[in-house]
């Protein structure tokens, strides 16, 4: 019972702070009139949490986050990505207030976009390995399984409420508008995120 509730708090308290991933989630559920249409970012970033806990767990990622070149390279990626992620999204909110209707994302461009904000995030990154790897030092064999599903399951049930809650956002929005506000608002806490990685880049 311990590695399960020790997995389950320890998840949740990592996933729970605004981040680039939950914004990506929750408007993807606020653009979709239907729970189904938001499934391909939810099982996307569902599985690239699933496999960057097991390796934080494994202990693979840390052999290769002992390299700095490494580190830089993901902070480059991550600041330019999250700059783009802000273009495309004010654009898409520029559309809905202009057609007075949501856009919601294709099928594809929500695998590629989940995948990205999931993996090329460095402090997701860095947090899953420093907390979460660390953390299951403490436990071997059948209990470290246990809290290793235990944090998986955590971010499994946590995206299908962010897009359960956005969806519910998306109906009360009148005309788009309130989604609109959501996505600017959404825009700006991204490209903040994509400044402090350049700072953290050129301070390193």
């Amino acid at each position: 019972m311990e590695p399960l509730l020790h997995g389950m708090i320890l998840a949740f308290g990592l996933i729970l702070p605004l981040g680039v991933q939950n914004i990506f989630l929750f408007n993807q559920g606020a653009t979709h009139t239907r729970f189904i249409g938001a499934l391909p970012a939810i099982i996307t970033a569902s599985i690239c949490d699933s496999l960057l806990i097991y390796l934080a767990v494994a202990g693979v990622s840390v052999v290769v986050f002992t390299f700095e070149w490494v580190k830089a390279m993901l902070f480059v990626v991550g600041f330019f990505f999250l700059v783009y992620m802000g273009w495309a999204m004010w654009k898409s909110a520029d559309k809905e207030g202009n057609r007075q209707e949501q856009v919601p994302f294709s099928p594809l461009r929500q695998i590629v976009f989940a995948a990205s904000v999931s993996l090329l995030n460095p402090h997701a990154i860095l947090d899953t390995i420093g907390v979460i790897g660390t953390s299951s030092l403490a436990y071997t064999g059948e209990d470290k399984i246990i809290f290793t599903v235990a944090c998986i399951s955590v971010s499994w049930i946590w995206f299908c409420l962010l897009v359960i809650v956005g969806r519910r956002l998306g109906q009360i929005g009148h005309q788009g508008k309130l989604i609109k506000r959501v996505n600017q608002l959404s825009v700006m806490i991204i490209w903040a995120m994509a400044l402090y990685l350049g700072i953290n880049l050129i301070n390193s």
